[in-house]
Order: structure tokens, then C-alpha cells, then sequence
């Protein structure tokens, strides 16, 4: 679940995701929810010319299990405190 709460930081900021099916596409994150399914609002098609029937599309839904990367804005990740959770979780697995 440290992922997803990394997500639920970054709502209201600009993220790039691409698709298993190379789309990419760049929006303002609304909401993940704990499958890390993806709303988008404000969306723009990074290639345009292959997919010219994004154009008209405003907002959108993406299922989880189609994302292959996430780009999150840098300047917004708290990296400290990435590395505390990912830290105490590898603990907690190596007491199981």
C-alpha cells in the first residue's frame, strides 16, 4: 500500500501515465483508488499523430492493471519519506 499512498499525495498535480498499449497520456490526477486505477481530468495525448482520437477526450478513466509507468513530478515526491516506509516495510517482511 506505499504506493498508493504516494498517489494519494500527489492528487491535483500533473502526472504522465503510459499504457501497455503505448499510449501516454498527461493529466491532472484526481483520484487512485487501491487497485490503482487512475482518474485523469485536463488530459492531453503526448503523441498526437498516432492517436489523433484522443483530441476530443477531456477526461478519462484508467484501469490499473493496463498502466506500464507512472511519471510523477518530481518536486512533489517526498523522497525521505519513501525511504523510511520502504525501510520499516522491508523489516516487517524479514519478521515473517
Amino acid at each position: 500500500m506505499l504506493i498508493f499512498s504516494v498517489f494519494k499525495t500527489l492528487t491535483d498535480q500533473r502526472v504522465t501515465v503510459e499504457l501497455k498499449n503505448d499510449l501516454s497520456i498527461s493529466g491532472v490526477l484526481k483520484s487512485v483508488d487501491q487497485f490503482l486505477n487512475i482518474r485523469l481530468d485536463s488530459i492531453r495525448v503526448l503523441d498526437e499523430a498516432r492517436h489523433p482520437h484522443m483530441m476530443a477526450v477531456k477526461n478519462c478513466f484508467i484501469r490499473g492493471s493496463v498502466v506500464r509507468y507512472v511519471t510523477l513530478p518530481a518536486e512533489h515526491v517526498d523522497t525521505q519519506l519513501l525511504e523510511d516506509a520502504t525501510r520499516r516495510e522491508a523489516a516487517t517482511q524479514v519478521k515473517r
